[in-house]
């Protein structure tokens, strides 16, 4: 198994370190000049510079991207390492000039590397860097972990990880002479970006490429334990998002926008929308990216009233606990049809279930 040993300053350090846990961090760079590329969830060794000179913690890779630094900081927030947005700018405006680098403009881009399941060790607890580090190395290098320093820092961490949360860490040894890891989970952060990346920065509806006007919006709520995954993802414009949540729009099985008539009927509009009813939507480039039809199921639930759209419907009509609002169900006109209640009464209206 191959990991990363990567510096770090002491102030991002210093800063996470102190703060509660965090699901995954940005390990930023002042320029997206180097890309990173790593195996997916390959252990990133977070190593301080000289005086330190000492592994102070780490997590797992799940990725790289290129980011304005608006949405750096919207995605992450305080897991970029510093309190606030402006001390970040300032931060990087300081190593910019250090280094004489100049930005393309005010969106210019810093490159992203996201790390989940991080963790952060105190300073008795440091691991000495790898004896053959270069005294003068600035940029990240490659380790085999199961041989000479790599397996050293490794092993390492792992003890110390495994003392403070015996979930992360699975070991046929308590030595850990075989160790295997939990599949790291993505945070809210690394969803967004991935979405946003799979979906080449454009609406899946109308192809808007305005990236300050995109959202990453779940097909299955993650309050319903919905994944953060791309397969669970779409890239929306911040419209269709606010109405997707509220069931006013969903998608079918076969990856089209429906258009709920309850648009027209509760607020006597809808012309913008209703021309794209039936479009189908642009999908990731990566087949293994693509939104997994069976995700589809709750698309819209959030908001169901009049006319509300459900997609593969089975699993919720057969375990009605799922669906407490349900009050009867039943076959019309070749359609699985599901009936409500409003405050416990009957509703005369129905939840049209595609089949």
């Amino acid at each position: 198994m191959i990991g990363w040993v990567a510096p770090t300053d002491f102030d991002w350090y210093s800063f996470l370190a102190g703060q509660d846990s965090f699901e995954e961090v940005n390990f930023w760079r002042p320029s997206a000049a180097r890309q990173s590329k790593a195996d997916l969830y390959s252990p990133f060794f977070f190593k301080l510079k000289a005086p330190h000179n000492a592994i102070c913690g780490f997590g797992f890779f799940a990725g790289y991207s290129a980011l304005p630094i608006w949405l750096a900081w919207e995605a992450f927030g305080t897991a970029n390492g510093r309190q606030n947005r402006a001390i970040m700018n300032s931060r990087i405006e300081e190593i910019r000039r250090r280094i004489g680098y100049h930005g393309s403009g005010p969106s210019d881009q810093i490159g992203c590397i996201l790390i989940v399941n991080p963790t952060f060790f105190s300073k008795h607890e440091w691991i000495p860097q790898p004896r053959d580090w270069p005294p003068a190395n600035l940029i990240a290098m490659r380790y085999d972990l199961e041989n000479g320093e790599g397996q050293r820092i490794w092993l390492a961490c792992l003890e110390r990880a495994f003392h403070r949360n015996p979930a992360i860490v699975a070991s046929d040894s308590r030595r850990f002479g075989t160790p295997s890891l939990i599949r790291p989970r993505l945070g809210q952060g690394t969803f967004r970006i991935y979405v946003t990346d799979a979906y080449a920065r454009a609406c899946a509806v109308t192809n808007e490429h305005s990236l300050p006007a995109l959202e990453a919006a779940h097909i299955r709520p993650y309050t319903d334990e919905g994944p953060h995954s791309v397969q669970n993802g779409l890239l929306l414009r911040a419209d269709f998002h606010r109405l997707f949540d509220q069931g006013y729009v969903t998608v079918s099985p076969d990856l089209r926008l429906q258009v709920s008539r309850r648009l027209r009927e509760d607020y006597e509009n809808g012309r913008t929308y209703y021309p794209f009813d039936g479009h189908r939507l642009n999908v990731p480039a990566d087949p293994r990216l693509r939104l997994a039809p069976e995700r589809t199921e709750l698309g819209g639930l959030l908001g169901l009233g009049k006319d509300a759209f459900l997609a593969a419907p089975t699993r919720f009509l057969g375990d009605r606990s799922r669906l407490p609002f349900l009050s009867d169900s039943g076959e019309e006109d070749g359609l699985t049809v599901a009936k409500f209640s409003d405050e416990g009464k009957l509703s005369p209206h129905c939840l049209h279930v595609f089949t």
